[in-house]
């Protein structure tokens, strides 16, 4: 006899007729993580003007660049390696570095919340994160991890917007300091003898 692996079809017309109750709780946490996902996307994006400088253009072309490469982390082997041959201040390296690094980490939790399905309680309240990667053991393949929505997941989703938030202002005040090493007063994209 064939039993269906599915799991079961939620009870929509309890889950809205219950979801009023818990509907603060849910626009916190959608809250938080759009919160989130905005502050990464505004990070990453700044990476548009490392770009720039480090391949000393104009803005336009860095955005071709950056929109060429479609994956975040070709984005920053890129601005690392561009990094390695143009900055040749050791400490302006370390800080940008260590802002890629810090980025990268933020990364994975913006990643889990980005590409997971959110399961719901009978309430309507958002209770657990299941991931969207495969997790492959050497005898099979496993859809992705379950992790409550509890309060420490909450307090590590505001951490890390918290860092988001530190990190864009490090990237802005690290922008002039690249620039002026990179480009010695010259805008970039511009030859020299134009200026």
């Amino acid at each position: 006899m064939f039993v269906s692996k599915l799991p079961p079809k939620p009870d929509f017309d309890l889950l809205a007729a219950a979801a009023p109750a818990s509907a603060d709780r849910r626009t916190f946490v959608l809250a938080l993580i759009g919160n989130l996902i905005c502050s990464w996307s505004n990070n990453e994006s700044l990476f548009i003007y490392v770009l720039m400088i480090l391949l000393r253009t104009d803005e336009a072309s860095a955005a071709v660049v950056f929109a060429t490469l479609n994956t975040t982390r070709a984005r920053l082997d890129l601005i690392q390696r561009l990094a390695k041959i143009k900055v040749t201040d050791k400490a302006l390296a370390r800080s940008l570095a260590a802002l890629v690094e810090r980025f990268s980490d933020s990364t994975k939790v913006r990643n889990e919340l980005n590409h997971c399905m959110f399961i719901f309680d009978s309430k309507g309240a958002i209770t657990h994160t299941q991931s969207m990667r495969l997790m492959e053991t050497r005898s099979s393949l496993k859809f992705g991890e379950i992790k409550p929505l509890d309060e420490s997941r909450l307090q590590e989703m505001l951490q890390t917007t918290r860092e988001m938030t530190k990190i864009n202002r490090e990237i802005w005040d690290l922008l002039p300091r690249l620039e002026a090493h990179v480009c010695g007063g010259e805008q970039p994209g511009v030859p020299r003898d134009a200026a």
